[in-house]
């Protein structure tokens, strides 16, 4: 059945849909009914059904007979190292951890946070989690000790796991100062925390609240897996708000495990067995989707890959990857395939590889320019399908389903709208908009299985963040347009959250950062568009009156401030001294102008602009810093 035919029948009959579906998954207890409607735009789906989240990805492969097979390929080119574990190794593992997560005390609805690099063992901790009930939240180990601690007093962990370090090219980042740092500015304090240990940089335990990895493990008695409700969270994952203050998204198990499985042969076209690959981290929901949870569910080999896209050692690390682990599906972030193609333009690297494995690379995580796709089609010779989802969805919204379908690809656009989702293009007054024209992208509600139902203990947040704007639809918070063919076109974000490297991060985050320098007295950060990352961050200084300090040591403090509090991922880098901001007359700094001016591109001051001359001050600001490039 071809995607337009598979489209038609979910929108014929949204339920008996997904009940077949959820056939692929081994229940406790089957769901008799699939969508709940709770009222006032709440769904759930699958709530009547008990299940176990890691039974799914790793038990039921080995009560099949498929114990042998490699469920992990750990690949380092940081450390040198590289290992597999069969599925029968990963149950042994996982249920070894969870029983020492028993025997602390931490049991179902319980939260765990997570501050692991990339190693298998970040994947068993989640799966630990997920097989006694307890509900992990994985925190990207580049965040800085402030932001981690604001994770912790949300989500209230019993119990943290974290490593000592990560490795990054030509140095190591050690967590556990991070780590006590966070518990110490955290108003919540976790009951323990289990360490485990790396060579490059063992640390100190606190006697009473820490556990070495092994010892929390030794001599406990292995845990079996615990069914949960079908609307039971399998865990909260952070995403950056307007207002600087993280998102807790929450994923329930059932519909989870329902879409992911789905998407492995639907969308990336993979069969059990076979190798896919996610070039990502575990802290972003790329991580859990598509490192840990849907391969594995799937019954395909995951690889776990701790390096960069170059300089571990050089820009054919992808490709030695793909044909050393036989890999089928490749997915990665538009801006890793830039930096590949800046180190490697005429794809001298991907001539040494074969690559006979690998049948299509995946984009996502921002849009994918054009230059970028045709340049790894041509090199490649091999599909190269960008898609658009978020963390709040946890797959894809918009793709192109090669495992259904193949279909044309238009380059600029990430195709189709999948099964499940109504895609509508709607302008302010929530209308929806013909072909070709340009508005808010909305979902109309019910959301498909997996998405989020809410956010972490924020239920009117999150109704205003998502449902208020247009009322029966969800707010994707992204721009664009529908053309006559169906394709969907992402053209911008509808808020100040920009995008670094894949990374979504609140601009309000950082200029709360730079404000707290003594010598600022007003301050805006602004995502200007770069061509290896898609965006960066530029930051706008007013200073306090009377500071006759020079700018550039400002400057450099201001700069060393974001990095400390919100963490290197920010990669805010520059930053200048204006004399004012442009506002309009109600005192709202013009953010999106600012950008039009270090992009380069052509605008017209807003008619509620206060002062239009302040619009050339800021253009010579920004040449003293090199914009636009170029």
């Amino acid at each position: 059945m071809g995607y337009r035919e598979t489209y038609d029948r979910w929108k014929d009959d949204p339920e008996a849909y997904w009940l077949e579906q959820a056939k692929a998954i081994d229940w406790d207890l089957a769901p008799k009914k699939a969508l709940f409607d709770r009222g006032d735009d709440i769904y759930e789906w699958f709530a009547d059904a008990r299940v176990n989240t890691c039974y799914n990805a790793v038990d039921r492969h080995v009560e099949q007979g498929n114990g042998k097979r490699v469920a992990v390929i750990y690949d380092s080119p940081i450390t040198g190292k590289k290992s597999t574990l069969t599925y029968s190794e990963l149950q042994a593992q996982v249920a070894a951890l969870a029983g020492a997560l028993k025997a602390q005390g931490v049991e179902k609805g319980d939260r765990v946070v997570i501050y692991m690099p990339m190693v298998p063992e970040a994947l068993q901790a989640m799966l630990a989690c997920a097989r006694i009930g307890a509900i992990h939240s994985v925190v990207f180990g580049g965040f800085a000790s402030s932001e981690l601690a604001v994770r912790i007093d949300d989500c209230k962990p019993k119990a943290i796991i974290a490593a000592s370090c990560g490795l990054e090219p030509g140095r190591v980042v050690e967590y556990k100062p991070l780590l006590d740092g966070a518990i110490e500015q955290a108003e919540h304090k976790p009951e323990v925390c289990i360490i485990f240990q790396r060579g490059q940089c063992p640390c100190e335990l606190i006697r009473g609240r820490d556990i070495d990895w092994y010892a929390a493990q030794d001599g406990v008695r292995p845990a079996p897996c615990e069914p949960v409700e079908g609307n039971h969270p399998a865990y909260i994952l952070y995403t950056s708000g307007t207002t600087g203050a993280p998102k807790g998204v929450v994923r329930p198990t059932a519909g989870h495990l329902v879409a992911l499985n789905w998407t492995m042969k639907n969308i990336y076209n993979v069969e059990p067995g076979e190798v896919f690959w996610a070039a990502s981290d575990v802290g972003w929901v790329v991580g859990h989707s598509y490192i840990c949870y849907a391969p594995l569910i799937a019954g395909n080999t995951t690889v776990v890959f701790e390096g960069k896209p170059v300089g571990t050692p050089d820009a054919g690390t992808f490709w030695r990857v793909i044909e050393e682990h036989n890999v089928a599906s490749f997915f990665t972030a538009p801006t890793a395939i830039r930096a590949v193609k800046r180190e490697d333009p005429d794809g001298e690297e991907i001539k040494k590889y074969d690559l006979s494995s690998l049948r299509a690379l995946y984009l996502a995580g921002e849009r994918a320019d054009p230059d970028t796709v045709e340049w790894a089609q041509d090199k490649l010779g091999k599909p190269v399908y960008d898609h658009w989802w978020q963390t709040e969805t946890g797959y894809t919204i918009v793709g192109n389903p090669a495992g259904l379908e193949a279909l044309p690809v238009k380059v600029g656009s990430p195709s189709v709208p999948m099964p499940g989702y109504d895609v509508q293009i709607l302008d302010e007054s929530g209308q929806p908009q013909p072909p070709g024209e340009l508005g808010a992208i909305a979902i109309k509600l019910p959301l498909p299985p997996g998405t989020l139902p809410g956010l972490w203990n924020a239920e009117e947040r999150f109704r205003k963040s998502y449902l208020t704007t247009f009322p029966g639809y969800y707010e994707t918070g992204d721009a664009g347009m529908i053309d006559e063919d169906g394709y969907v076109w992402i053209m911008a974000r509808t808020d100040d959250v920009i995008n670094v490297a894949g990374h979504r991060l609140s601009t309000g985050a950082m200029e709360e950062a730079l404000a707290g320098h003594p010598d600022v007295a007003e301050c805006a950060v602004v995502g200007v568009s770069d061509a290896l990352k898609g965006q960066m961050p530029v930051g706008f200084l007013c200073l306090t009156k009377g500071v006759d300090r020079p700018e550039a040591e400002i400057v450099e403090e201001c700069v060393t401030r974001v990095r400390d509090q919100i963490g290197p991922v920010a990669a805010f880098k520059q930053a200048v001294v204006v004399d004012r901001l442009p506002k309009t007359r109600s005192g709202k700094i013009l953010r999106a102008t600012m950008v039009k001016i270090a992009d380069g591109e052509d605008f017209k001051p807003p008619a509620t602009i206060d002062d239009p001359a302040i619009l050339d001050e800021i253009h010579d600001a920004l040449a003293r810093i090199g914009y636009p490039k170029g």
